[in-house]
């Protein structure tokens, strides 16, 4: 079937600033304030599709922030966008080959084309990315606490509502003593660690020492860039490995799974450059037998909207990150907001990404909006 191509005429860039419900620590740091890109992309008949930017203001989880975003995605791939008219959203990833990485900028920019799409075609986001699940199990992603005693009513708390995962962050000396609380607590819930590259292979017998508590999966517990020491930490463990910030693209799953580096895979949307790279990997490891999940990066509702449809696909078998709204942010800029009824999101069934816009919340938020016409892109002939 042949659909008529998108025509964008407009795209703004809407720089928001919310502050999450409580301050998110990982072995990188800790904040509470989260800067963003929410991207509009319009197209000639007045269809906006939404996607959202995730890098974070420092480049502690990857090398992009806020600001370089914003100069990749003005300087160099809102000019590309414009070029020509858009049959299919997997043209986006071709068109924006030419510009090295900067992931997250594209991945904002692609995820609001996939949305215009789907809503032209009159399609949910998941159907339009071939997803056939009426819902998604989903986790929850908890920051390093204080105190353990904070920690095991956090994960109490979560737990009564119905989360199917808890993920617990852990780095060197908040590890093997904390999970072996949870674990006491709580001997049967499904639980990972997830380390973002705080240990290397001389910490390797306090690794091996995690077996005892069935995690589901340690994630990303060497370095960001690693694919190798991964897979001789993996010879020695009994838990699963689950590659976060080393897997870029579907080569880099290709050769992290080939070398025996991990049994489980992190997806990320704006990790991997965007929605039709996700589904490569999905597609890939799906031929392979490898689980994957869906991480988050502390998106807000558009966002959360993109990383649920496309857990639908088939091989997201393991509970993602998208947890409810209310359990990030006072108030989402999406109604209604995201809600987990007992461990489970509905997937939304509105055409796009399903959830519609709160324009008031967004202009709440709003600290700087940029937009670019296609007519002052024009290149005469």
């Amino acid at each position: 079937m042949t659909y008529s191509p998108i025509s964008i005429r407009q795209i703004t860039l809407n720089r928001l600033n919310m502050k999450l419900n409580a301050p998110f620590t990982t072995s990188f740091g800790t904040f509470q304030d989260k800067e963003f890109y929410i991207i509009e992309v319009e197209d000639e008949e007045g269809n906006i599709g939404f996607g959202e930017s995730v890098a974070f203001s420092s480049p502690w989880y990857s090398e992009e922030t806020v600001k370089t975003n914003k100069h990749i995605m003005e300087d160099f791939l809102i000019p590309l966008l414009f070029e020509a008219p858009i049959h299919h959203p997997d043209e986006v990833s071709e068109r924006f080959q030419p510009i090295r990485k900067n992931n997250m900028a594209k991945a904002g920019l692609e995820g609001a084309v996939w949305d215009l799409y789907a809503k032209r075609q009159k399609l949910p986001l998941y159907k339009a990315l071939g997803g056939n699940k009426e819902q998604i199990d989903v986790g929850i992603s908890i920051g390093l606490q204080p105190t353990v005693k904070g920690l095991l009513q956090l994960v109490e708390s979560h737990v009564e509502s119905g989360y199917k995962r808890i993920k617990l962050k852990i780095k060197p000396g908040s590890d093997y003593d904390m999970l072996k609380e949870v674990r006491r607590e709580f001997p049967n819930i499904p639980m990972m660690a997830d380390a973002n590259s705080a240990y290397t292979l001389s910490d390797i017998e306090t690794l091996k020492k995690l077996d005892e508590f069935n995690l589901t999966m340690i994630e990303q517990p060497l370095s960001h860039d690693d694919i190798i020491d991964h897979a001789k930490l993996q010879q020695q463990l009994g838990t699963p490995i689950c590659l976060d910030e080393s897997i870029h693209s579907l080569e880099d799953a290709r050769k992290a799974i080939e070398l025996g580096s991990c049994r489980i895979i992190n997806i990320k949307i704006g990790r991997v450059g965007g929605l039709t790279e996700a589904k490569r990997i999905h597609d890939y490891c799906l031929m392979k037998g490898i689980p994957v999940w869906c991480g988050g990066m502390l998106e807000a509702g558009i966002g959360r909207a993109h990383n649920i449809a496309l857990t639908s696909l088939n091989q997201f078998i393991l509970p993602g990150d998208t947890a409810a709204s209310a359990s990030y942010w006072e108030r989402d800029i999406i109604d209604p907001e995201v809600i987990v009824d007992k461990g489970v999101i509905h997937i939304p069934q509105k055409f796009g990404i399903g959830y519609d816009i709160n324009r008031e919340a967004l202009d709440y938020y709003c600290v700087e909006k940029n937009v670019f016409q296609e007519s002052n892109y024009k290149v005469e002939t």
